[in-house]
């Protein structure tokens, strides 16, 4: 497993409109070559976003680059004029459990 983070800082007043895009390229399927993604913000500077995505494999990570011109997650960032920074992480351990609904 692999995971991918990408970090940009986007504007105050673009933060809408990236997190519509966000939610507009992840409401179909995603690639097969990805496990699952987040779009999350800081909660130090709510400037500071992250696109977290999870990867069967670097193997899956390379397909996906190899199958486009730029990576969606880039492009994500690129539409609100950022240009983000990208993390690749190889996964040395995993645990979990499905995450549990807040109480409102």
């Amino acid at each position: 497993m692999v995971v991918t983070i990408l970090e940009g800082t986007v504007p105050i007043d673009k933060f809408d409109e990236f997190a519509a895009n966000y939610r507009a390229v992840t409401a179909g399927t995603l690639p097969p070559q990805m496990i699952e993604t987040f779009l999350a913000h800081s909660a130090h500077d709510p400037s500071v976003w992250r696109i977290i995505t999870i990867w069967h494999s670097r193997e899956a990570l390379e397909e996906y680059r190899k199958s486009v011109d730029t990576p969606g997650g880039i492009l994500l960032f690129r539409s609100v004029g950022v240009e983000p920074n990208l993390l690749a992480l190889d996964v040395a351990a995993h645990a979990g459990r499905a995450p549990q609904e807040s109480a409102a």
